[in-house]
């Protein structure tokens, strides 16, 4: 629920944030970024994980980023950001599915045996946002939606993102 993604989001002193293809259908990158606004507003630091393959066309997430205005240097490419995740309070994935399945890691037979991730399940909790609980791109479904602490947040991003924006204003 919105409500409870508010909270942990209010209460974290680390964020990051995950785009993936979702965050494209539905265009939620303003909202994201007025997200990481107000998060940063109370101090939390804010920074955002690209996966040179996420969306459809490499650098698919740059562009949109870009084109909302998020500051160039909160941008960091999977080699800068994966050491961070460990440390990190809440990792927040919009719509990211294959590039941060922990299956790519840890079991061989999978057909994205192999192929570098965002370590996203290394975070203290993880929201992810997503429209079902279907498989990506690759058809594999993603080890992350049955971790403990992930919280599964279900709809369209763009919406999603600005009920979260709600009630932080709230908080």
């Amino acid at each position: 629920m919105p409500e409870d993604a508010a909270l942990i989001l209010g209460y974290a002193q680390s964020v990051i944030f995950v785009p993936g293809y979702g965050l494209a259908v539905a265009q939620a990158q303003h909202q994201v970024r007025e997200l990481a606004d107000l998060l940063k507003i109370k101090g939390i630091t804010v920074k955002y994980a690209i996966h040179p393959v996420a969306g459809r066309m490499p650098g698919h997430m740059n562009v949109l980023l870009a084109e909302a205005n998020v500051p160039y240097d909160e941008l960091k490419d999977l080699d800068e950001i994966n050491g961070e995740f460990s440390s990190t309070d809440v990792a927040v994935v919009i719509g990211a599915n294959d590039v941060t399945n922990p299956s790519a890691r840890n079991d061989k037979s999978s057909p994205i045996y192999g192929m570098p991730i965002l370590n996203v399940d290394q975070a203290q909790s993880v929201i992810m946002m997503k429209r079902s609980m279907s498989s990506g791109f690759a058809g594999v479904q993603n080890e992350l939606f049955f971790l403990e602490k992930t919280q599964m947040l279900f709809g369209d991003a763009k919406n999603s993102v600005e009920k979260i924006v709600g009630e932080i204003k709230d908080l």
